[in-house]
């Protein structure tokens, strides 16, 4: 009887253990449709159940190391622009012209970068004088030589002799001289020489029409500037052959009007240098505005006439110290 019980309880026991897992395995069916949505990255449940502060962290971090936004970018580029700008206006950022490289470093260079305060003015006799209330020395003469530039040989050797007797000089050009040798313009500035104008094809100006003698005297001062950067601040007319019309003009353009007031006469005493000495003694004077030209004889004559009027005690007036603004 006892054996009947035992078998019909163990059959009971594999009967219900075989439901059991039945009910497992379905229950596991049904959950996994829930565990693949709640697994899905753009599911509601992963928006709306992230803690609020989780990412925060993560962002600001990352937004050290993010790319600039457009406004970013554009302020950072507007600061590389400033400062390239910066840097463009700043003197010592840019190429130096040949005029702001006069630093001091050649003599002759450091010579004409000088500052050279305005002592004298010109007189109606063309004599050039101390201003008024000046203590500069009376006892000077201006040296010129007009019609070049001509040749570079001569040029040379005159500044050469100027710079042993620490002058200046006015160099009066001719624009034609200039158009066909631009380089010896620009060897005369070079050298600390003070261009002048000469009008542009050397001729008798007071023979002109009014429309040519503003041609003559214009055009130098274009060609001029085109070659060497600046203009000339001085204006003599060939031969002394001026008129009113050519004073204003003159005077319109920044010029001082002169002819001189010691004549070397070395356009007539030819191949003689000591003729061109003599005849500067005999009409010197103070003030003395002593006219020469680029000739091989006056350049032979230079060094002993220079000499010879240290000796009288003269000295040699610096034109940049011409008060060029003061007409006689």
């Amino acid at each position: 009887m006892w054996k009947k019980t035992a078998l019909f309880w163990l059959a009971a026991g594999l009967v219900l253990g075989a439901c059991g897992n039945t009910a497992e395995e379905a229950g596991t069916k049904d959950a996994k449709p829930q565990t693949a949505e709640a697994s899905n990255p753009g599911s509601k449940q992963t928006d709306e159940t992230a803690p609020a502060d989780s990412t925060a962290p993560a962002a600001e971090e990352q937004g050290k190391d993010a790319p600039k936004t457009e406004d970013a970018a554009s302020e950072t580029a507007g600061e590389t622009a400033d400062a390239g700008m910066q840097k463009a206006d700043d003197p010592a950022a840019e190429p130096k012209t040949a005029k702001d490289k006069k630093d001091g470093s050649d003599p002759i260079q450091a010579a004409a970068a000088e500052e050279v305060p305005v002592e004298y003015h010109m007189n109606a006799n063309y004599d050039i004088v101390p201003n008024e209330g000046s203590k500069a020395p009376k006892k000077v003469v201006l040296l010129t030589f007009d019609d070049g530039p001509k040749e570079a040989a001569m040029l040379n050797s005159m500044f050469d002799t100027l710079d042993k007797h620490k002058a200046k000089a006015i160099f009066f050009v001719n624009g034609y001289r200039v158009k066909e040798h631009p380089e010896l313009l620009k060897l005369i500035q070079e050298r600390g020489g003070i261009v002048g104008n000469h009008s542009y094809d050397h001729i008798y100006l007071n023979e002109q029409s009014n429309e040519e003698i503003k041609k003559q005297i214009e055009d130098v001062q274009t060609i001029v500037e085109k070659t060497i950067g600046e203009k000339p601040e001085f204006f003599r007319p060939p031969n002394a052959a001026g008129n009113d019309y050519a004073h204003q003009v003159a005077a319109e353009n920044g010029l001082l009007y002169m002819t001189w007031s010691v004549g070397s006469l070395d356009w007539v005493n030819k191949d003689d240098p000591q003729a061109v000495i003599d005849n500067v003694f005999d009409q010197l004077h103070a003030g003395s505005n002593i006219l020469m030209h680029e000739l091989p004889w006056t350049v032979e004559a230079l060094d002993d006439l220079l000499t010879r009027l240290e000796k009288k005690g003269y000295s040699f007036v610096d034109p940049r110290s011409i008060d060029t603004a003061k007409q006689p």
